[in-house]
């Protein structure tokens, strides 16, 4: 027992130190050193990446901003087949906060995957997209992945992990586990959501939503499969993208404050 409170309490301490964080991320705007990756008018600076489709092209027009948003939409599409899209923004970061305003809206694409149902997420410490093979699912990266619940009652929480072709650690404990669940709520409906990620380069992320912290890990490392490092080797910087799972879903402010 005291061993295990031992590997808990430097997490606790984390986790407070990530909702203050959080609090200064959320309640003032105009701190210095906040710079708005969405200009609320168009994607300049943004570049798309679809299973299937080279990189830049926008396939059936997927992605778009309207109404000052961000909005990744399936108007053009009659079903879906895999083509899973990343926007990604055009510059890489270590260690920083991620803010993302988002909301899921409207009725899922045909064909799209169940466990896609009001899914998206922002993919962390991407390569550079241009390694990416025109076939390529998904980029190796740390996702924290947004879920939207389905209104009957079921629990469905969101700032979730996924990780593609990576591992992290819990509580200092190799894990391979591919999605794991964080312990915020089930958000139902078409609301907005905000969340932060605190991201320390290789030791450390914090997953905040709506101020609480519901998912801590360490040690980020590339994992089986992953095409650009050896195994167990870590992952400390990297491009940041936006999800396009095949459910619509809009993006009102992604804002970005690095750290020292």
């Amino acid at each position: 027992m005291r061993y295990t409170l031992f590997l808990l309490f430097p997490l606790f301490l984390f986790a407070c130190q990530a909702e203050s964080t959080s609090e200064d991320a959320t309640t003032d705007t105009e701190d210095d050193g906040w710079v708005e990756l969405f200009n609320g008018e168009n994607l300049d600076g943004w570049t798309p990446k679809f299973a299937g489709s080279p990189l830049g092209e926008n396939y059936k027009n997927t992605f778009s901003v309207k109404d000052g948003m961000i909005q990744a939409s399936y108007d053009e599409y009659e079903d879906f087949n895999g083509e899973f899209g990343h926007l990604f923004y055009e510059k890489p970061f270590s260690q920083y906060i991620l803010h993302v305003e988002y909301r899921f809206v409207g009725d899922q694409v045909t064909n799209g995957p169940g466990w896609a149902f009001r899914n998206s997420g922002a993919m962390l410490h991407c390569p550079d997209p241009e390694t990416m093979s025109v076939e390529q699912d998904f980029p190796i990266s740390i996702e924290a992945q947004f879920l939207g619940g389905p209104g009957d009652g079921t629990t469905r929480p969101t700032g979730n992990l996924c990780t593609p072709s990576t591992n992290v650690h819990l509580a200092d404990t190799l894990t391979t586990t591919h999605c794991i669940e964080s312990t915020s709520p089930t958000f139902d409906g078409d609301q907005w959501v905000s969340i932060d990620l605190i991201v320390y380069g290789d030791s450390l992320i914090h997953h905040v939503v709506e101020g609480d912290t519901v998912l801590t890990y360490t040690k980020l490392e590339y994992g089986e499969g992953g095409t650009l490092a050896n195994e167990g080797e870590p992952i400390g910087s990297g491009y940041i993208s936006l999800q396009a799972e095949s459910h619509p879903v809009h993006f009102r402010r992604v804002a970005i404050k690095e750290m020292e």
